[in-house]
C-alpha cells in the first residue's frame, strides 16, 4: 500500500503550486463515538474507508446526499468545528472552521503510482482509503496529513476561498 508519507511527498507540492485553498461550507452533525465503534465511510460511489473509534474520537456525519460518516480524533475535531446547537441524544450541529488545500486527481496522477482509475493508499488513521480519477485529495494548512474526498461530496461540501 502507498504510504501517507509518499502521498504527501507527491501531492503537497502540487497543492502548493496551484495555490487553491478551500473551506468546508456545510454544517455537520457529530457526537462522541463509543470506543470500538467501527465506521464504514460510504460515499455516492461506494466504500471509501473504514475506521474503529478510540477513546475521545468523534463520530461525524456530513450533510451531503450520501450523509457519509467518519471518525475524527478529539484534538482535530476541536480545531475544525464549533458547536452551533445541541440536537439531543448526544448529537450536536457544528460549523466548520479553518481552511484546507485541495487537489483534483487526474488519471495521470494515479498513473505515476502505477494505478489506473482507482488507487488505494494509507489514510491518516492507518486504514486503506481509495482515490479515483476526479476525486480531491485534501490536506489541512499545517500539511500534517492527506485524505480523499469523493468528487460529488467535495462539490457538495467545499467552496474555494477567494483571494
Amino acid at each position: 500500500m502507498i504510504s501517507q508519507k509518499e502521498i504527501l511527498a507527491h501531492f503537497l507540492p502540487l497543492m502548493e503550486a496551484q495555490g487553491k485553498r478551500f473551506r468546508k461550507r456545510s454544517l455537520i452533525r457529530a457526537k462522541k463515538a463509543k470506543p470500538g465503534l467501527e465506521v464504514v465511510t460510504l460515499t455516492s460511489d461506494g466504500v471509501e474507508t473504514k475506521n474503529t473509534a478510540e477513546k475521545g474520537d468523534w463520530l461525524v456525519e456530513n450533510q451531503t446526499s450520501a450523509k457519509e460518516s467518519y471518525l475524527i480524533k478529539a484534538e482535530t475535531f476541536e480545531k475544525k468545528y464549533i458547536l452551533m446547537h445541541s440536537l439531543g441524544e448526544g448529537w450536536g450541529c457544528y460549523r466548520p472552521v479553518g481552511e484546507v488545500y485541495a487537489y483534483k486527481v487526474s488519471e495521470e496522477d494515479l498513473g505515476k503510482f502505477g494505478a489506473g482509475e482507482v488507487m488505494e493508499f494509507q489514510a491518516p488513521w492507518k486504514e486503506s482509503i481509495v482515490v479515483k480519477t476526479g476525486d480531491f485529495l485534501v490536506a489541512p494548512t499545517d500539511k500534517s496529513e492527506i485524505y480523499r474526498v469523493a468528487k460529488k461530496e467535495f462539490g457538495e461540501t467545499y467552496e474555494a476561498i477567494k483571494e
